[in-house]
């Protein structure tokens, strides 16, 4: 018989010591190895698990040194982070310090960039060492909202013993991941944290609908910027023959001449002024503008032949990527963990596989179709001219290269 999971919504009605007995009665029996009468929630067992397998001891906590100051105002002016923090600040605040919260903000790596309360619950966060600087990834410091939801990259909310190590048990939190709507790229988590008596089953929507304001507001930003490149790209155009599209610096268009305006072109981190290959587009001069790119295709004879290498690197945490080797040239495009997995499995596969077999080997469960054709899908946006379909496999002539990661394992089919 399956084990009954704990309800956030039981909890919070909970007597609060009550609650914090029946946790650490579920956390103590999991991680022993027993079963209890009820069981964690499945993101927090699999926290648990990664964890455990990771070797890393509940009952020891070990701090990381956190960043200077000097490194924190860096990691701040850099971060996009910094664009909405207004958005939190006048969401979050308020209602954190009437509930004896504090918001936390963390960049991509769980660094702690911002905090914010009253002071006395600021002090108790010290005293776990949520100090400016800090780490809070998974690795470092357990089971949290900051770095479980960095892990898993969605919302979560940890409460008391829900924490990985003992030291945490006095304290509660939730927090969501932050995504860049012009690149894909993660970005940081907004969280709210503080006393398991003030734990609400509701305070983790309420982070959720922050962080896609912060979102939506990025987006917005996103969309002045490309309007700002076509002013100054659309009188250049009119003047050119032939076909050219301006990009931003994440490759999305703003204004486009002699043919359909393209979808986001994968360029380089930084292309540089000259001549570069484009799968979608094959050889290309490059110029820079204000605030992207002139992208003029260069209409040649001779073509370059298809892709004939791909390296897939899985080698840095949290940062897989693919790099595309042709006669032209290169290019390298970062990977989502979903994405590294889905090549991982072709890499293993060449013969291919169906959207079934892609599914049982990641989710362990053939059925989730649609899930793995909707990822395949985004792939196939920048990789269409080394992945081919039915069955999903590298197109026939392309070598891969794997470089495998260095950490250990935590899900999924990556080695």
């Amino acid at each position: 018989m399956q084990t009954r999971s704990i309800d956030l919504g039981a909890l919070a009605a909970m007597d609060a010591s009550d609650a914090a007995r029946l946790l650490k009665g579920v956390r103590d029996a999991t991680l022993s190895g027993r079963r209890p009468p009820v069981g964690p929630r499945a993101e927090i067992e699999e926290s648990w698990r990664r964890l455990l397998g990771q070797g890393l001891d509940p009952d020891r906590e070990q701090r990381a040194e956190p960043l200077s100051r000097e490194e924190v105002e860096r990691r701040r002016n850099d971060s996009p982070l910094r664009d909405v923090l207004a958005v939190p600040r006048d969401s979050l605040v308020s209602i954190a310090e009437a509930a004896r919260h504090v918001m936390l903000v963390a960049d991509a790596d769980g660094r702690l960039l911002w905090r914010e309360g009253k002071a006395s619950v600021l002090r108790k966060a010290d005293a776990h060492g949520f100090v400016l600087g800090a780490t809070l990834h998974e690795e470092s410091v357990g089971t949290n909202a900051v770095g479980t939801a960095l892990a898993i990259r969605r919302p979560v909310q940890v409460h008391a013993a829900e924490h990985f190590l003992s030291a945490h048990q006095s304290w509660t939190c939730a927090g969501a991941p932050l995504t860049d709507p012009r690149d894909g790229r993660l970005i940081g988590v907004i969280a709210v944290s503080g006393p398991p008596s003030t734990m609400h089953p509701t305070t983790l929507a309420l982070v959720a609908s922050v962080t896609r304001l912060a979102e939506a507001e990025l987006r917005t930003g996103h969309f002045h910027a490309l309007e700002r490149l076509r002013a100054v790209a659309a009188p250049l155009l009119g003047r050119l023959t032939g076909r050219a599209v301006a990009v931003d610096a994440n490759g999305w268009p703003a204004a486009v001449i002699g043919m359909p305006a393209p979808g986001r072109l994968p360029l380089p981190k930084s292309p540089g002024e000259g001549s570069l290959w484009l799968p979608s587009l094959g050889m290309c001069a490059v110029e820079p503008l204000p605030g992207g790119w002139l992208v003029r295709v260069e209409e040649r004879e001779h073509r370059p032949g298809p892709p004939a290498r791909v390296v897939l690197d899985l080698s840095r945490p949290r940062a897989a990527s693919v790099t595309v080797c042709c006669e032209a040239g290169s290019w390298t495009q970062e990977l989502s963990p979903r994405h590294a997995e889905l090549l991982y499995a072709l890499a293993l596969h060449p013969g291919g596989l169906s959207a079934a077999g892609l599914a049982r080997e990641l989710f362990a469960d053939a059925t989730r179709t649609v899930t793995v054709r909707a990822e395949m899908s985004r792939l196939r946006r920048h990789l269409a001219s080394v992945l081919a379909s039915r069955p999903y496999r590298f197109a026939d002539g392309v070598a891969v290269e794997v470089v495998p990661r260095l950490w250990p394992e935590r899900s999924g089919v990556v080695p």
